[in-house]
């Protein structure tokens, strides 16, 4: 590499911590459930997505015993598959993909399912298979990072309304003209506010106006419904949202997303998706994975249930201390803190009390509301969380901030 380029390179990073914005890898180690080893020193994991504590069990997968052969002898042949070796449209697409999506759709409520490697693929493939330069798309101003690229790859006109402010969403979607597609984009829950997407106003307004609407539920799948099946489907809206995307990394403890909606969005994201067409497909042993972990959501309703008490729990004592935990109403609990070098000093007084805690900065939330996010496990003990809980609000009062 050049000196210029290394020079350019190490003026950028300087200029990103002078903003306190410079980000590095701290190696973790997981250790009982609820607790890891990051940097070498034990404390309790207040940061991960694992919200069932499905990820931090991994060595307890099993098979439902209620489970086909036919499904036994699929997923037999999945594990001796280490590697997709090639696209879906090559000669990746195993007998593993189909069986899975066609059950997975089934347990969505909708007429078919679409694998995809990752969230930010589904996104980024999504969204310009959708729209296109000529066309329009509305969007939550704090909507997930890989929506917003997903909008920007498509070149479609990026209209953004302040967070769940339907009134200004209207307004946007009655001064469109007619014949320009439009395309409705959102969280359903929004995973740097632990806040909820009003998602039958949504509805309505993209039935009125003629959009499409594609709901993300990367952080409500698999805690929202009888069986996990996640918010869209909890609210009766399977069949009115044309386009839902999910992962398998947060609740479902493993990797990989999707994409659920008609049989014709399949056929079409098949011939249109470039992240789908242009990529390898994920290993067949992953889908099965996955596959055992799904049926561990829809059995183990107990952990959705554990989940909202403990986070109920977890924001009600920080909430009675002063602290800001904004309009959060699930398990992701923030501690809106405000400027970057004060948060930054807030993180790591909590890492000396034993607490991974990460601060989020912009661009992940908007400037002037830099916070510490917290997100609750399943699998925390209660007296845990509370121990949690009180150093938080020592730690805040000790940055004079309560």
């Amino acid at each position: 590499m050049s000196r210029a380029a290394l020079e350019w390179m190490q003026k950028e990073l300087a200029s990103y911590e002078e903003q306190g914005r410079l980000r590095t890898l701290a190696e973790c180690e997981p250790l009982e459930t609820g607790w890891l080893r990051r940097n070498g020193v034990r404390m309790l994991n207040l940061a991960s997505n694992d919200y069932l504590s499905l990820g931090s069990e991994g060595d307890d997968l099993h098979e439902p015993e209620q489970s086909a052969a036919s499904d036994g002898r699929e997923t037999e042949r999945a594990r001796r598959s280490t590697g997709s070796t090639a696209s879906r449209l090559i000669v990746g697409n195993h007998p593993e993909y189909t069986a899975f999506e066609e059950e997975f759709a089934a347990y969505k409520g909708t007429e078919s399912c679409l694998l995809f490697g990752s969230g930010y693929l589904a996104n980024v493939g999504v969204i310009p298979a959708l729209v296109g330069r000529h066309d329009v798309v509305f969007g939550d101003r704090l909507n997930h990072a890989s929506l917003v690229d997903g909008i920007v790859l498509s070149r479609a006109e990026h209209k953004r309304y302040r967070h769940r402010d339907l009134d200004q969403l209207e307004t946007m979607l009655r001064s469109t003209p007619a014949g320009r597609k439009k395309l409705i984009v959102t969280d359903s829950i929004f995973s740097m506010d632990g806040t909820v997407a009003p998602l039958c106003e949504l509805v309505w307004l993209k039935d009125r106006y003629g959009a499409m609407l594609m709901v993300d539920e990367a952080h409500s799948g698999g805690l929202y419904g009888k069986e996990g099946q996640g918010l869209v489907h909890a609210l009766g809206l399977s069949g009115q949202v044309e386009v839902q995307m999910g992962t398998f990394s947060k609740a479902y403890g493993v990797y990989g997303a999707y994409v659920a909606g008609e049989h014709l969005l399949k056929s079409y994201l098949v011939n249109a998706a470039r992240s789908f067409i242009y990529t390898t497909a994920l290993p067949p042993d992953l889908v099965a994975t996955i596959r055992r972990q799904w049926r561990r959501v829809r059995q183990e309703s107990w952990r959705r249930r554990v989940l909202q008490e403990k986070a109920a729990m977890f924001r009600s004592i920080l909430r009675q201390h002063g602290l800001d935990t904004g309009q959060s109403e699930c398990h992701i609990v923030p501690v809106i803190i405000g400027g970057n070098e004060e948060t930054l000093r807030m993180a790591e007084r909590l890492q000396l009390a034993g607490i991974a805690a990460v601060a989020i900065r912009p661009p992940s939330v908007p400037e002037g509301t830099a916070r510490i996010r917290f997100t609750i496990m399943a699998g925390h003990r209660d007296e845990d969380l509370r121990w949690a809980a009180n150093q938080i609000v020592k730690c805040r009062e000790q940055a004079g901030g309560a």
